[in-house]
């Protein structure tokens, strides 16, 4: 009983050590508030006053719906220009899309002949550019078809298809957005705060103090380990609750409770990466440094950003090896398809597996960095 006495014990002098920290304190809370509500509200994949200029070369009835048909949010109110001033334009980014109405259009329409629109996009706005070019397609189709037909009824065809969203009906960037930045930063921080903490110590020289108290470096990580990971824990539940569901307004389909206890298992491995790093870092540029080279790489191959099946098929096998990849799966799976542990029980095992196993191995780099 007495190791589990002293894991607890160090663990609560680590706790008054974050809470004595201020800056730290207000990281934190800046990380899983401001950060997440920014990052969520304005960073968006949706076309949203995209800048547009016509040239309007017909100048018909037609062409007149055209252009009226772009209309806010999407799009500001286009701007007519003339086809000497479309690569000054292009070139100086005034406008993401230049729409090219040639002389005669609304006559070969009529006429039932074939036509051409030229679209010129800017596409260094590469989200925006490819969503956009669709939005405008279909507002040219659209135009076209109230034109030909005198209604708003589509012509018939031969089959009629029905889209249905699962999971996110408006497709809104702001919920997948939201639940990425709170999974990266649950990430993020389980491993600076951990991995501060060992470097606090080593800058400070209290960890010769703990040293000669009669605690064994295991309790020492591990007393780290879950305070720091209970540190996250809570302001990950806090924020869930109040900046995911409240404020952005994200409705979660599944159970908070099996996620925060997926987070926990999750937070192991987290927190136990921050202890590696720690090891071998032996100044706090030096792990900010080497946090960067581990994290950018852990999320760009968890899926979180882009789907696993878009990388190489050897490096989605590669990927199982990553906790970050099972962890994403199932906090997706859970938030947003309302998934049980039926269903996500093998990433818990393997985040739980993987976790262990890289804690172990912390642990005992860990004695031998401190004792060495």
């Amino acid at each position: 009983m007495q190791p589990l006495r002293n894991i607890l014990l160090l663990g609560i002098k680590e706790l008054r050590s974050v809470m004595h920290d201020r800056v730290l304190i207000l990281f934190v809370i800046y990380a899983f508030t401001l950060a997440i509500y920014s990052g969520a509200t304005g960073i968006s994949g949706d076309v949203h006053n995209a800048s547009v200029g016509i040239v309007d070369e017909d100048q018909s009835i037609l062409s007149d719906r055209i252009i009226s048909a772009f209309q806010p949010p999407e799009f500001d109110r286009p701007v007519q220009i003339s086809a000497h001033e479309i690569d000054r334009a292009m070139d100086d980014a005034t406008y993401g899309f230049v729409l090219v109405i040639p002389s005669g259009f609304e006559a070969d329409i009529l006429a039932g002949r074939k036509s051409e629109i030229q679209l010129n996009i800017d596409a260094t706005l590469v989200i925006q550019a490819r969503t956009g070019a669709s939005y405008i397609r279909n507002i040219i189709s659209d135009e076209l078809n109230r034109f030909e037909t005198g209604s708003d009824e589509e012509q018939a065809l031969p089959l009629r298809l029905y889209t249905r969203f699962a999971f996110n009906p408006n497709t809104s960037s702001v919920w997948f957005t939201g639940m990425t930045l709170l999974i990266e930063m649950i990430t993020i921080l389980s491993l600076a705060l951990t991995g501060a903490a060992l470097i606090r110590e080593r800058e400070h020289g209290t960890i010769e103090h703990l040293l000669v108290l009669p605690v064994t470096p295991f309790e020492i990580a591990l007393a780290k380990v879950w305070a720091n990971g209970l540190v996250i824990w809570v302001v990950s539940f806090l924020s869930l609750l109040f900046v995911i569901r409240y404020i952005l307004n994200i409705p979660i389909a599944g159970s908070i409770g099996l996620f925060m206890t997926g987070t926990a298992l999750y937070l192991f491995f987290g927190c136990a990466l921050g202890v590696f790093l720690g090891t071998i870092a032996r100044t706090m540029p030096q792990f900010a440094l080497m946090t960067i080279l581990i994290v950018l790489p852990m999320n760009l191959l968890s899926g979180a950003l882009t789907p696993i099946e878009s990388q190489p098929d050897w490096l989605q096998v590669a990927t199982l090896a990553l906790p970050t990849r099972h962890f994403v799966e199932f906090s997706q799976a859970i938030l947003f398809r309302g998934a049980g542990l039926d269903i996500v029980w093998p990433n818990f095992l393997a985040v739980f597996v993987i976790g262990i196993a890289f804690l172990s191995y912390s642990i005992a780099r860990f004695r031998t960095a401190i004792t060495a």
